[in-house]
């Protein structure tokens, strides 16, 4: 495996969408969230997409997207890193909105979900990012056709 080709700002981002994203869910996991339907939303988006990018993120890692040549990965990606983005924004809009009405002003629950809020922000960032990245490899930004062809848009 060459760290080289595997060390892109598309991998990077995935993995800061990671770890975030498993800040947000996990902060509201430890909250009674079933309590309000709002945050059910918060952790369908977290989780999902958590499980998603680490699928994503294993095939992109070990290259097994080359294998699967017929599938056109970089408009895969850039269309998830797109609907990522926007389902991060429902959600940061969704868990900032609830903050305040579903908890008491410096008790646990009110700054998790504070937390919680902040790192849905970054998380958006984070796949905005990536659909950034995954554009300008889909418009092949950066590499011939050749080497476009060859590294399935990723080189």
């Amino acid at each position: 495996m060459d760290w080289k080709t595997t060390l892109t700002p598309l991998s990077v981002a995935m993995t800061v969408e990671q770890a975030l994203g498993l800040l947000v869910w996990a902060l509201i996991a430890d909250t009674p969230y079933h309590l309000y339907p709002a945050y059910g939303w918060v952790m369908f988006v977290a989780v999902f997409l958590w499980l998603v990018t680490i699928v994503l993120f294993v095939l992109y890692l070990f290259q097994l997207h080359m294998k699967l040549y017929m599938v056109p990965w970089p408009l895969v990606l850039m269309a998830f890193n797109m609907g990522a983005t926007v389902l991060y924004i429902t959600a940061f809009i969704t868990c900032s909105a609830s903050v305040e009405q579903t908890s008491l002003k410096n008790t646990r629950p009110y700054n998790q979900r504070a937390a919680a809020s902040f790192f849905s922000c970054l998380v958006m960032i984070a796949y905005g990012l990536s659909a950034f990245f995954s554009f300008q490899a889909w418009r092949g930004v950066g590499s011939n056709a050749a080497t476009s062809q060859m590294a399935g848009g990723y080189a």
